[in-house]
């Protein structure tokens, strides 16, 4: 099991590190055993699924965590069309866990064909009342309109048989609809003080003795993303033990390929490394490295090495392009877009500065 599952917090009681006051006040919020729909939102590595698992465990209890996998197929109805859909979920007795806009532009029928199976079984405790189950969505900001739409509606329909929990990273890209039948919850990314204590707590609980100063490398290179930095610690006991202090932090692959692309962007400015470049960042995308991440991570190389004065710029350009990936379809469309207009403002810059 990675550290990161094994050291989780499972109750809304352990959370010491981060979190705290939220989760102190969620334990308020489900005390009579009831709670409202819930909307966490935060950066990624934050904290935002553990809280919500720990506000089922105080809910349910502990046989919330006797969960299963299954593999299942809705046949929808689509127009005068019959289609099947296919979607991996994790649930137990009390809830479901799933992830819906894995199944694409048919997301909506399979949110409110779930939702429906759910508030036909509805649990019944001991007195012989009717409970409630949970249902988890995961990425509800990478849910389309139509199937915001269509929770909102769900929602209201099944109130009493069903409750939500939504997770997203981007609240701006859920519909107001949702938004205003939820409780919102925002879970702020940790402080970089927060990451080291968790990082030098771990490495206590797995007996691992770990210097200071690479403890405190870590924490800086995980960019306030507790998973990331428990990923990382772990990636350097397999690289090496004992730790040493000036100890190499490994990066992810893809994000030394991404320097690599925002070094050939500044050597060269024409139409034949554009065409190397929209080749890599397809290699990229195929490798489920999502587009924003892309986007975010070749801005941030980029800035490093530009002058103050072109920063502002490329800024601005970063953000055009998002909002029109948020819009389209393509993403290398608009990842490319962006390298082009890089290409093309750098070589102004050159030019006037040097010309």
């Amino acid at each position: 099991m990675l550290w990161v599952d094994k050291h989780r917090p499972h109750s809304l009681d352990k959370f010491t590190l981060a979190n705290a006051d939220t989760a102190s006040h969620l334990k308020r919020l489900v005390a009579d055993g009831d709670c409202p729909h819930l909307l966490f939102y935060g950066v990624s590595g934050a904290g935002k699924k553990t809280l919500a698992l720990a506000v089922l465990r105080e809910i349910f209890g502990p046989a919330v965590e006797k969960v299963k996998v299954e593999g299942k197929t809705w046949k929808l109805e689509q127009g005068d069309r019959k289609i099947e859909v296919e979607l991996t979920t994790l649930s137990s007795n009390y809830h479901v866990e799933m992830n819906p806009s894995d199944v694409g532009t048919k997301d909506r029928y399979v949110v409110q064909e779930v939702i429906k199976d759910m508030a036909k079984s509805r649990p019944i405790d001991a007195t012989g009342k009717q409970g409630f189950k949970v249902l988890i969505l995961n990425e509800v900001d990478k849910l389309s309109k139509e199937a915001q739409h269509g929770l909102r509606r769900t929602m209201e329909k099944y109130s009493q048989a069903c409750r939500l929990i939504l997770i997203c990273n981007s609240v701006s890209k859920v519909l107001d609809a949702v938004r205003s039948r939820c409780l919102p919850i925002r879970v702020a990314a940790p402080s970089d003080e927060a990451v080291e204590t968790l990082v030098i707590e771990v490495a206590r609980r797995e007996k691992l003795t770990l210097p200071a100063e690479l403890a405190g490398r870590v924490a800086l290179h995980a960019e306030r993303n507790m998973r990331r930095a428990l990923l990382s610690l772990e990636a350097c006991r397999v690289q090496q033990y004992p730790f040493t202090p000036d100890q190499v932090v490994a990066g992810a692959d893809w994000e030394a390929y991404v320097t690599q692309i925002a070094s050939e962007t500044l050597a060269e400015q024409s139409p034949k490394r554009l065409l190397q470049i929209r080749g890599r960042l397809y290699e990229l995308l195929v490798n489920c490295v999502p587009p924003e991440v892309i986007l975010r991570k070749l801005v941030r190389e980029l800035n490093k090495r530009l002058e103050p004065e072109l920063k502002h710029e490329v800024a601005r350009h970063a953000a055009h392009f998002e909002h029109r990936m948020q819009e389209g379809q393509k993403p290398i469309i608009h990842l490319e877009g962006f390298v082009a207009q890089f290409m093309a403002s750098y070589k102004k810059y050159l030019i006037s500065s040097f010309g």
